[in-house]
């Protein structure tokens, strides 16, 4: 069975029953983006960064970004930058920061911040790529090549849409060539754009004219701002109460014209469960790979022997596109998929704030009230298989993401203490990844293993239905807690922190941004559901 004839097959028998979880999953990845161009336009620029290393040190590196752009673009019309790569070149100098030995190799990952803007609106775009292994040369400079899928846009009017780069996250792990050998630490270089960057950093601009487009199709005169989002699936764009959106890079509204989100979730809603509101907004645009869920769940603290709820909190989520894989021999198709998101509450990036009561030392209650705080990107792979023959598919998904506990305020045997306000674990949680090379650093992994058959709701986990995630952590050591001359590091840290913390999140179903659907969002295109911590 060729790859062709099996999507064309898929997407028959999907189309019939396109309502459900699995249907959604398989069609996103068959039907094609509307991208409204006669031709393409190649951008190669190189830029002047300055890199921060964990010494403190400053050196200077190059950053070359070339990619395919449409010449032109139509109002709400999807465009995706294509064949993106982000080269960095690293002079001797800052190659000898890493203290990395000759013929050693090292991994990167970046993560490099795109401004998007149209008109007076605009809005950000991370553009993310992973570089093949290169070794540490004798003399002379590094150079890292790094590539993968990137964000589409969709411009909401006529109007020039720009692309500038600005920050520049690379994440670097070294490998020595002797595998007896210790390997120093992974490092994140964060870098900066030259002030001498030619046009300031400008890597394309993409004109866009014609008739506006409402979600019909017809057209319209509302003006806004572009969107960013991870490519689509090519349906239609959000309705107007979510289109339009758009946000300076400190988050407030560039456009008083572009329609805004109003409301909340009711006690109706919710069932009386206290989920805070969960929407995109001016600082969070949404497009049509948009979702978002409410999430909540349970964390063991192994020395207390006790667990603590994490509080239903929200998440957004930006759907990469599906790739499958078709086998010539007939065997299952394989699906993979990356998505990005970040928690969000009151405008950060963080959970609720929730408390937690323990018997210190087995004998004294201690009350906490903390936060669990995003400090990197949210990451979502998904690996599936699919029986080309029945469409049996079955899922594993991997959850990656930085977090630090933050305590805000204790009390210990009815006594409130001062932990002032840095009181936070020194690195971020951290969990064994089952691919480490790809994925360096410190941070916290869930899994969700889920399948489905074809007009079956799904079971388990899978992203758009949500579902179980679990996994296992370490708390780090607590720093920056006391005030007044009192530390208590210590304290905190004898209690709570060490291994073997278990973890089980409950994700709800998702709230499609561009498709709502009945039942899963409300009239605000937040969740409908809820989701109840399971132990």
């Amino acid at each position: 069975m060729t790859g062709p004839r099996a999507a064309e097959r898929w997407t028959r028998r999907v189309r019939v029953r396109g309502a459900t979880t699995a249907a959604f999953v398989v069609l996103a990845a068959m039907v094609p983006a509307a991208v409204a161009a006669a031709g393409t336009q190649q951008v190669d620029t190189a830029l002047p960064y300055v890199c921060a290393f964990p010494s403190g040190h400053q050196q200077p590196a190059t950053v070359r970004v070339t990619a395919a752009f449409p010449d032109r673009a139509a109002p709400r019309r999807t465009i995706r930058p294509t064949d993106v790569t982000t080269t960095v070149e690293l002079p001797a100098a800052a190659v000898a920061e890493l203290g990395a030995p000759e013929s050693a190799e090292v991994r990167a990952a970046t993560r490099l911040s795109v401004g998007v803007t149209q008109n007076t609106a605009s809005a950000q775009a991370t553009w993310r790529g992973t570089a093949e292994p290169a070794a540490v040369p004798g003399s002379g400079p590094l150079t890292l090549t790094a590539t993968g899928d990137v964000p589409s846009m969709t411009a909401q009017s006529a109007g020039d849409l720009t692309l500038t780069a600005q920050g520049l996250d690379i994440d670097l792990a070294v490998s020595p060539a002797d595998a007896t050998a210790t390997a120093p630490p992974p490092v994140t270089l964060r870098c900066t754009l030259g002030e001498d960057a030619p046009g300031k950093g400008l890597l394309a601009t993409v004109p866009v004219d014609g008739p506006t487009a409402d979600h019909s199709g017809a057209p319209s005169g509302s003006p806004g701002g572009p969107s960013a989002g991870p490519s689509g699936s090519g349906a239609p764009s959000a309705p107007s109460s979510a289109a339009g959106r758009s946000a300076a890079p400190d988050g407030n509204p560039q456009s008083d014209r572009a329609p805004k989100l109003t409301g909340s979730l009711s006690d109706a809603t919710t069932g009386g469960t206290n989920a805070p509101p969960c929407r995109f907004d001016a600082g969070h645009p949404a497009d049509e790979m948009s979702l978002n869920s409410y999430i909540t769940g349970y964390a063991n603290v192994r020395k207390q022997k006790g667990a603590s709820l994490i509080p239903v909190s929200c998440a957004l989520i930006e759907q990469g596109q599906p790739d499958f894989q078709f086998p010539e021999d007939g065997g299952p198709a394989v699906i993979t998929q990356h998505s990005d998101g970040q928690l969000h509450y009151q405008g950060k990036q963080q959970t609720a704030p929730f408390k937690a009561t323990f018997l210190t030392f087995d004998f004294a209650p201690a009350t906490a009230t903390m936060v669990l705080e995003e400090t990197g990107p949210l990451s979502i792979d998904s690996r599936g298989e699919m029986d080309m023959t029945t469409f049996y598919t079955t899922m594993d998904t991997y959850i990656r993401v930085p977090l630090v506990l933050r305590v805000t305020s204790l009390t210990v045997n009815g006594t409130p203490l001062d932990v002032g306000s840095s009181c936070r674990t020194r690195t971020s949680l951290s969990s064994a990844d089952p691919d480490p090379a790809k994925h360096p650093g410190d941070h916290l992994v869930l899994h969700g293993k889920g399948e489905y058959a074809l007009g079956e709701p799904a079971t388990g986990y899978i992203l758009l239905s949500g579902g179980p995630l679990t996994g296992e952590t370490t708390i780090p050591a607590f720093t920056g807690c006391g005030a007044g001359g009192e530390d208590l590091d210590g304290l905190l840290t004898a209690s709570v922190s060490g291994p073997g913390n278990y973890i089980k999140q409950i994700q709800g179903q998702t709230c499609g941004q561009a498709n709502p659907v009945e039942g899963q969002c409300t009239k605000d295109l937040e969740p409908a559901q809820i989701p109840v911590p399971e132990r």
